[in-house]
């Protein structure tokens, strides 16, 4: 069988039908989604709405939160926490509050939360600790990284310690509760 070649006819109606198929795709994009021209719209991050209120904090396992050593650090935590060039104020906590239990935070975002009491974290013995200097003594903290939010558990003091960090917070936070956790409970 031998191929006979398009004929001029065949050429001019196949090119009209892509120039139709091409003005059809713009048209329709003009008319659902805006022009090659347009950038990206641009995104809007929804920002929490101002904090009001006591925080509610979920109980958690603390068998040594009524420790009087617990009571001792809750009676010496700080007011105010730095956390990069700001400072987060103490909230109230609502009831049932947990026992040993505080919280930071600024007028918006995530709350800094430290619970006394905990069990012992679990973590590998190769796992590296982080000891952070205070004027008094140095502070020893297992480091336990997550989404948004770092937890640093106290390994070195009489009862576990742990401080939850949203990650925007800065390393203030740390800083200074490690300074009160020095000058409160002894090293073990």
């Amino acid at each position: 069988m031998s191929e006979q070649p398009l004929s001029r006819v065949t050429l001019f109606v196949a090119a009209g039908l892509a120039a139709v198929l091409v003005a059809g795709v713009i048209i329709a994009s003009q008319v659902l989604g805006g022009s090659e021209s347009d950038e990206a719209a641009p995104t809007t991050t929804t920002s929490q709405a101002p904090r009001t209120g006591p925080l509610a904090l979920a109980g958690v396992d603390a068998p040594d939160a009524n420790a009087p050593e617990c009571a001792k650090l809750v009676g010496a935590l700080p007011a105010k926490l730095p956390s990069k060039g700001d400072e987060l104020a103490r909230l109230p906590l609502a009831d049932p509050a947990p026992p040993a239990a505080a919280a930071w935070a600024g007028d918006r975002g995530e709350p800094v939360v430290l619970r006394c009491g905990l069990p012992k974290p679990e973590h590998a013995p190769t796992e590296s600790l982080r000891e952070i200097s205070s004027a008094i003594s140095k502070v020893k903290w297992l480091l336990v990284e997550g989404e948004g939010a770092s937890t640093w558990y106290t390994v070195d003091r009489p009862v576990y310690v742990a401080l939850t960090i949203p990650d925007d917070a800065g390393t203030g936070v740390v800083q200074e509760m490690s300074e009160t956790i020095a000058k409160v409970l002894p090293v073990t």
